[in-house]
């Protein structure tokens, strides 16, 4: 058995959900608003909010724990441990609201794993403010084995949320194969008189499934999972943007997509859609994957 292997019996425990519900319906109490929960999501990145963040109070934290190390410690060093503290615990706001954002659209099993790391954190930060609290009375030794013990629980959070990120790949983009394994040419996705109009309807291009919306003369083609946790997008909701653009809702998490380009309207997701040009020859459609210039398609 491998040092960590223990960390996948950790999905398999049905007796987090109760507690893990819990904290996903707090979430959702707190951040009922689409735009704020967009924000933390990163969105507006193009990219995951949360590992981007959290570097800065892990650094703090650590750089804490190398000053209580030296082996002479004066004034100087102790207010500098301090104040790196400090900066660290305010840095986690934003990275425990990111997180717990994240946390809310992620399915059972990883939700499971993700109370475990947010556990972890929270002794982490726990252990932090009784390291300072210690530190303003005069109890130095007992205020750097805190903030040792914060530093050990840390590493065990971000053990956790490695774990979450690469075996259980949340925050990954579960459309990034698509543009690798669609036919390198036109397929054919049947005739254009039976789709529906604005009905999202299911076809397959080569083995990629993909979506397919019809709206009026106009066609949109993208890959039919979503790529923040593979979601069905035909069987979701037909939305317009602001600006009138036509969006596709994946039924599972609530990310919109505008269709004609796989841009992200909305969250969970932070990564484009996948999108296949789209004609129309002799009454039949026809689609090839957008791939990357210099970078031939699979199939």
């Amino acid at each position: 058995m491998r040092p960590f292997s223990a960390l996948d019996r950790i999905p398999e425990t049905p007796w987090l959900d109760k507690p893990a519900s819990a904290l996903r319906k707090t979430v959702f109490k707190l951040l009922g608003r689409r735009k704020p929960r967009d924000v933390l999501h990163g969105v507006w990145l193009g990219h995951p909010l949360h590992p981007m963040v959290v570097q800065v109070p892990v650094g703090a934290f650590l750089s804490a724990g190398v000053v209580d190390a030296l082996p002479h410690r004066g004034r100087g060093e102790r207010r500098a441990a301090e104040s790196l503290i400090r900066v660290g615990l305010l840095a986690s706001l934003p990275a425990t609201l990111s997180g717990a954002t994240d946390f809310a659209h992620g399915h059972e099993e990883q939700q499971r794993t993700g109370l475990v790391h947010a556990v972890a954190n929270g002794i982490a930060l726990t252990s932090y403010l009784l390291s300072l609290r210690w530190r303003a009375v005069g109890a130095e030794r007992a205020g750097r084995a805190a903030g040792w013990a914060g530093l050990l629980m840390t590493t065990a959070g971000g053990l956790m949320g490695g774990h979450l990120s690469y075996h259980q790949s949340t925050g990954a983009n579960h459309a990034d194969a698509v543009p690798h394994i669609a036919p390198d040419g036109w397929t054919d996705l049947g005739a254009f008189d039976e789709l529906p109009d604005r009905i999202p309807t299911r076809r397959t291009a080569g083995e990629v499934p993909v979506v397919v919306l019809r709206d009026g003369t106009a066609l949109h083609v993208l890959a039919d999972r979503c790529s923040h946790a593979s979601g069905p997008l035909h069987q979701g909701t037909v939305s317009w943007s602001a600006e009138g653009s036509p969006c596709l809702e994946c039924p599972w998490h609530g990310s919109v997509f505008r269709v004609s380009d796989g841009s992200v309207e909305h969250g969970p997701a932070t990564a484009p859609q996948p999108g296949f040009h789209a004609r129309v020859v002799d009454g039949r459609v026809q689609a090839v994957v957008r791939h990357f210039p210099g970078v031939p398609a699979g199939g």
